[in-house]
This record gives structure tokens, sequence and C-alpha cells, in this order.
């Protein structure tokens, strides 16, 4: 890998380090901490060889005693609060980490949603944040008592006998030369573990939100296919860190061994002649140990920060997208007014065009319904009033103002919208009804809803009444109720403009009427768009619109476009007359 990516990785990595805001002070009391259990370990060695020495003339000084005694409890009491201070600051950077990409997820806007799969974020923000946490709270802290210890240990031993230190030092190139390519290879492999572990997610994700249709349509078998054809390959990915790590580790132990057998050869030969004290030899090997495990725990911390840096990409990946910008722009003043659509046009990614110089007036206060073949183009019309995605060409004006000049969150707030599938959020229909509102919300308010939305009657029947779980996405309710707790969550936002997409249609005939009968109270005075395939349910609207392969073709009342409208009259005729 090359040598400015390698700098690039550790700029990343750090970058998020110090996004985090980690008070200062409290890096400057952890590293001091270190420093000073350190500096205590790397005395003991200096008060052994005293002790054996004074043991070998039989003099045993109290003073040496009590300096190794207190030397054991200062490197004791000191690691103990660096060890807690170091995974404090690990885990407040992961959790400032975990909030950015939180927050980030958001805001993201529609379309990157439409890219990735739910579980593939998910994995972004659980398993590689994981990763992060781990370098830190279990790597980095000996990473840095590591380098001081070698630091230490190395200039201590030079003055006790440079000749030993040289002959221990010239193993490093040699663990270096081992260590380095492994690292390179073993972050392509934790990248690529990463990205199937996503994947893998993101099945997992996409076979719970749908079991039903899996068990449905005993797509159990599918199913099974593909998820152990990821789990092989994080089995196979697993196994290839797994022989890194085999030659890694055994390598390591060996450089040691062979350190430590010709130390105390040739240290044995040069105590024997009188060239050494045996109380040095034995300061030079516990120095040597020292030395080779900060450095052992370095090579592992080097090898978690390459599995980290594939992680942190990702994670950068995420943090560095552009999102929704809800507070810039001017707050809505007035929304009560005309919608004006001007020579609108939108495609996909830039795929085939889906609305195609789209011109209509939309009056203020009044009901304006869409009909047309699916695909069309009626509910990206939605989509783009609602601004989850942002027309290609032309503009979308609330009186003369376009609407993205507005505060995003303020426009939002003037839009209530209900789909044939309202989604529900896991929890109580309460928290349902009152979804998305800032300020607290009294049971009253939420009550008066539920009466408005014609909810009230089946939901004071539960056991639970407003307290009752409704379970993931509501599937313990029917569609008929799940449709009303929409129309309640509406009337609590009482929106200026409301956006109707066949919120009908898959209801049976005693839930269609109770819920037209609430939306009658949800429509009126205000600007109401309607997407409908039953044309019985708009007849009456202010202004119907017939839109063919993202063209408007025909606008006008029932009897007008069943007069002048081929297609409209096609479809009256085939409703109507059935």
């Amino acid at each position: 890998m090359p040598k400015n990516n390698d700098t690039k990785q550790w700029k990343t990595f750090f970058q998020l380090f110090i996004q985090s805001n980690i008070p200062k002070w409290l890096i400057v009391v952890a590293i001091t901490l270190s420093i000073i259990e350190t500096a205590a370990g790397l005395v003991v060695p200096l008060f052994t060889r005293n002790l054996v020495d004074g043991l070998a003339q039989n003099q045993l000084p109290p003073s040496v005693i009590v300096f190794l005694a207190g030397s054991f409890l200062l490197q004791t009491i000191s690691g103990g609060f660096s060890f807690y201070l170091m995974s404090y600051i690990g885990e407040y950077v992961v959790s400032s980490i975990r909030e950015r990409l939180w927050n980030q997820v958001l805001t993201l806007p529609v379309d990157y949603f439409d890219q990735h799969e739910s579980g593939e974020t998910m994995s972004r923000i659980t398993q590689d944040t994981n990763i992060v946490k781990t370098l830190i709270t279990q790597h980095l802290v000996s990473f840095v008592t590591g380098i001081i210890s070698v630091i230490g240990a190395v200039g201590i031993l030079l003055f006790i006998d440079w000749k030993m230190t040289v002959i221990m030092l010239l193993a490093v190139p040699l663990a270096i030369l081992m260590i380095v390519p492994l690292g390179q290879k073993m972050y392509r492999i934790s990248k690529n573990t990463q990205e199937e572990m996503a994947g893998f997610s993101g099945d997992l994700g996409r076979v719970l939100s749908d079991i039903r249709l899996v068990k449905a349509y005993n797509a159990e078998p599918i199913e099974k296919r593909k998820g152990s054809n990821r789990i092989q390959g994080l089995f196979q990915f697993g196994l290839k860190e797994a022989r890194i790590q085999a030659i890694i580790s055994p390598f390591m132990t060996v450089i040691m061994m062979l350190v430590l057998v010709v130390l105390i050869g040739y240290g044995g030969v040069r105590v024997a002649s009188g060239e050494l004290s045996a109380g040095s030899l034995v300061a030079i090997i516990i120095y040597m140990f020292q030395i080779i495990i900060p450095f052992s725990q370095m090579a592992s911390f080097f090898t978690s920060f390459q599995k980290a840096m594939g992680a942190t990409e990702r994670i950068q990946e995420i943090l560095s997208l552009p999102t929704e910008t809800e507070d810039a722009g001017r707050p809505v003043k007035e929304a009560s007014t005309d919608l004006v659509l001007k020579d609108l046009s939108f495609s996909y990614s830039g795929d085939k065009p889906v609305l195609k110089r789209f011109n209509l007036h939309i009056p203020a206060g009044k009901t304006t319904a869409f009909v047309g073949p699916s695909g069309s183009g009626k509910t990206t019309l939605f989509a783009l009033l609602e601004q989850f995605y942002h027309p290609d060409d032309g503009q979308i004006l609330l009186g003369e103002d376009p609407i993205d000049e507005f505060q995003l969150a303020d426009w939002r707030n003037q839009i209530g919208y209900v789909s044939q599938e309202s989604p529900i959020m896991s929890g109580t229909i309460l928290e349902n009804i009152c979804y998305g509102m800032e300020n607290n919300v009294s049971l009253e308010e939420a009550k008066r809803a539920a009466q408005l939305a014609n909810a009230d009657e089946f939901i004071e029947r539960l056991p639970d009444q407003y307290d009752t779980e409704v379970g993931e996405r509501g599937m313990k309710l029917s569609g008929g109720q799940r449709q009303r707790i929409a129309i309640a969550r509406a009337f609590m936002r009482n929106p200026k403009i409301l956006l109707l997409d066949e919120a009908t249609s898959n209801l049976d005939s005693a839930s269609e009427r109770l819920v037209q009968k609430a939306l009658d109270q949800l429509m009126s005075g205000r600007t109401t768009l309607v997407i409908a395939h039953r044309l019985s349910t708009i007849v009456n609207a202010d202004q119907i619109v017939v839109i063919e392969n993202g063209q408007i073709t025909g606008t006008g009342t029932h009897d007008t476009l069943h007069d002048q409208h081929p297609l409209y009259r096609k479809l009256a005729n085939q409703q109507f007359n059935s």
C-alpha cells in the first residue's frame, strides 16, 4: 500500500478522534498516569538488580525492598486509573461517532435510502463503530504505554550494557519486515469482511422486515441459501484473517525466545567472566520483556488498526454525504396559497423521465385529484412536493415563491400525508398519533384527533386503549385501523396541504366508509391533492388531472373529462358500468 495512503488512513482516524471534542485535560491526565505507570515499571528492574546483587553478597538493604514495594504500588494505582480514563476516552469517542452517524443518517436525502439497504446502514452504525471501539478501548492504551515503555527500557539498557542492548535490538527490523506487509494484507481482508458483514446485515434486515412474505410464499429455502452464502463468505474471510494471525503470533514468540536464549547465553558468559553482575543480567532480561511484550502488543495494535481503517473509511463515507438542510431558507408565512407546477421535469438517477414539462395550477382550499395508469408519475409528484427529491428542471411554487427556498422542516410541517400503506411505527397507539410532535401533546388532544378520524370507537374497545402496543409496522391492527390512526396523526399536525395517495384502495367496504368519512372531515378547508384509482371517490373533486406517461393530457371536472377525454371516459365506463 502506498505510503501516502497510510498517512491518509492515520489522518482520517485521528480526524474522527479530534471531532469527538474530548476534554483536553482528560487526555493529559490519562497520558500522565500512563507515563507514571510506565516509569514505575521501568525502575522495578533497577531495584531488582540491587536486590539480586545484595543477596549475592549476603546483604539485603531495607531501602531496596521499600522502594520496590512502592514502585509496585504506584504502578498498580496509576495503571488502574490510567486504564479507566483511556477506556472512558474510547467510549466517549465511539459514542460521539455513533451520535454523529445517527444524526447524519436521519438527515440524508431519500435517494440515499433508495440505493442502500437499511441493514447495510445499520451495519455502519453498529458493526463498524464497534471495530473502532475495540481499537481504542483495548489496544490504544497498550500502544501508548508500550511506546513509553520501549523508549524508557532501551535508554536504561544502553546505560547498563550497550552490547546486550544492540543484540536485543537486532530483532526489531526482522519483526517489522514481517508485520508491515501482513498488516497491509489484513487491511484488505478486513475491508472485504466488513463489506460482506454489511451485505449480511442488509439481507437480515430485509428478511426480518418482510418475514410474512417469506413464509407466505415458502421462500425459506431461497433465503437459507442466500444467508448461507453470506455466512460462508464471512467464514472464509475469518479464515484468511486467522492465517495471518497464525503467522504473526508464532513468529513473534520465536523471535522473543531466540533473543532470550542469546541474552541468557551471552549474559551468562559475561557474568562468569566478571564483566557483568548477576543482578544486571536479571535486570536486562526483565527489560527485554518490557520491550518485547509491548512490541508484541504494538503488533496487535497495528493489526487491529488496519481492521479499524476499513471501518473508519466507511464511517467517513456516510459522514461526508450531503444532507438535507432543514433550517436553511425562510419560514413559510402563508401555506393556504395556490400551488403552481411550472415546466416540471424529473427522472430517477438520470434514467427515463418520469415527469415531462409538467404545468399545473392547484387552487388553495380546493380538491385536485390525479388519475392515470400505474407508473404515470402520480406518486412521484407527491414525493417532489414533499421535497424527497428535487426536479431536474422547472419549479414548484407556493404562490410566487419556489418551495425549495423555504425551511425544509417548516415546509413539511405544512403537509399531511396519508397513503394506501400509511406507515405505523412500533410503539403505542398514542405514540403513533403524536408521532413527530416535538411539543408535549395531551391525551385529550390525541383523543380529539382520534374522534375526528373515526378511530376512537375501536381504540376505546381495546384493553389498553391508547396505550395498546401496535406491533412492528402496526401488524396487530387491521388495514382500516392503521389508516384511521394515520388520519388522526394528520389531524394532529393540522396541515394546510393534504396529500392522499390511494388512501382507501386496500380497504373493505365497511372500513372504506369509515375512512372516507374521516378523510372528508380532514379535507375540509385544506388544499387537497388526491391520487385515486376508484373514480367514485373523486367525482366531486374541484379539479381532476389525467396523467399519462408523465404528462398531463387532460384537466377538468368529472363531467367535462367524461365528455372530452377518451382515457378518462374509458376508466369511468369500466368502473361505473361494471
